[in-house]
């Protein structure tokens, strides 16, 4: 590891050689070995992102009026996705850079709409226990107290449980479209019907479906109201860079009205360097995320959209169908989108997923209860055979009693043991770990 700036200039070949050497330990995900991260389509896909991205790597989204084809852009994105979620004219967003930075928003605007509308001086937000972190995270950045509802045995958020929870300082609710964790959209039209009877707002966190589940309903599929849609959902945050199959990082966060989109907004008059107005949290805005979304959208169209998703159905099907007749092993819930989890009654699923890593294959862990996941995409059409075939011969090793390698195993059983403050110091080891200069 480089500790010091070199003393001299390298040549640019030298510099990419090294570059591209350190991808020799890096998950391989163009061979669809990994199932989470990377939303990979094929080379010419890849192509297209990187030479949009390049031609705007310079410009900065902070300024609309210095590039104005970078507002152009945005806006035409935004406009396709609030058509593509059955917004009307009122519905208003910006891009952000991710997920996370399109829910802490969302949360953001929530609470400014809270203490100017109801006087609420430190808002409540209610969402499912299988909602993402990053509603965690935006609660502890912006002061705003997060209760968590339950959920169902079809691993949806408990209504009831919700509907206990609601306080007088109760702003906003969340539902997932669908959560990470299983795949399973929430009941997003009673959720919305819920929040308008009380008064709240009601936001759809769609960062992971958003861009497939629309296409996966033009093919036939049962998908549950989960948009502008349904009245009383109040916002949305769905991922370019994920089922959009854009360039990291690229998100939308709608809004039913641009009256709730300007308490996202950000304004200071005071600095002497001049006026200072942001959308979002970010001040520099790459302007290169922005081109490739559009480019995307453009290259791939409603045509592109629903071939990906035709292709990810089916192998998703092949794979939950694969997987339940594996003995002992069963996917959990019934899950709506390419994205799903999997666990066993016979065996360690960590000692599972062990025996899968030493064959190349990176399947992310869960917890409560424990479990395998997968996020399916086009890359994943070709290996979905091996991948069965794998899982068959791992899982029926070990309920021959074949020992497993070490692994993760260990570390999760650990987990499952102690209390969450000492999870969360040993999480916090990790990270001075992995950002240690040493």
């Amino acid at each position: 590891m480089s500790k010091s700036l070199p003393k001299t200039r390298r040549t640019k070949e030298d510099v990419l050689a090294e570059l591209r050497g350190m991808r020799s330990e890096d998950a391989r995900w163009k061979e669809g070995r990994t199932f989470s991260l990377v939303y990979y389509v094929d080379d010419e896909h890849s192509r297209l992102l990187k030479e949009a991205y390049g031609e705007f790597m310079a410009e900065n989204g902070l300024s609309p009026l210095a590039f104005p084809s970078l507002r152009r852009m945005e806006a035409e994105v935004v406009s396709m996705a609030v058509e593509l979620f059955h917004g009307d004219d009122d519905v208003a967003g910006t891009m952000t850079t991710g997920g996370t930075e399109s829910i802490m928003m969302a949360v953001k605007a929530a609470r400014e709409w809270a203490r100017h509308e109801k006087g609420i001086a430190r808002p409540e937000i209610i969402a499912p226990l299988s909602v993402h972190p990053a509603f965690e995270k935006a609660a502890h950045y912006f002061d705003v107290e997060i209760r968590h509802a339950a959920t169902g045995p079809e691993l949806q958020v408990d209504l009831r449980d919700v509907e206990r929870l609601i306080t007088p300082n109760t702003a906003l609710l969340i539902g997932s479209a669908p959560p990470y964790p299983h795949g399973v959209v929430d009941p997003i039209t009673e959720l919305a019907a819920l929040a308008q009877a009380r008064g709240l707002l009601c936001h759809v966190d769609a960062c992971l479906g958003g861009f497939f589940l629309p296409f996966a309903k033009k093919l036939g599929r049962d998908i549950p109201p989960f948009d502008f849609s349904v009245p009383g959902v109040t916002s949305m945050s769905a991922d370019l860079h994920k089922y959009g199959y854009a360039a990291k990082g690229a998100s939308v966060v709608l809004y039913r009205n641009r009256a709730l989109r300007r308490h996202q907004f950000y304004t200071y008059a005071g600095w002497p360097g001049g006026l200072y107005a942001s959308p979002s949290m970010t001040g520099t805005r790459p302007g290169g995320a922005i081109a490739a979304a559009w480019a995307v959208m453009h290259y791939l169209g409603e045509e592109g959209y629903l071939d990906h998703a035709r292709r990810i159905l089916a192998t998703t099907d092949k794979l939950i169908a694969g997987i339940n007749a594996i003995p002992g092993m069963r996917v959990l819930g019934t899950p709506h989108a390419g994205v799903f989890a999997f666990t066993s009654d016979s065996l360690n699923v960590y000692e599972l997923g062990d025996a899968m890593e030493v064959r190349g294959w990176k399947l992310d862990r869960q917890q409560n209860p424990p479990a395998l996941h997968c996020m399916i995409t086009p890359a994943h059409e070709r290996i979905a055979d091996t991948l069965l075939a794998d899982l068959r011969d791992c899982a029926s090793r070990l309920a021959a009693g074949e020992p497993a390698p070490e692994g993760s195993a260990a570390m999760y059983g650990m987990v499952g043991a102690i209390p969450e403050q000492q999870v969360d110091g040993f999480l916090l080891d990790f990270l001075d770990g992995v950002f240690d200069r040493g």
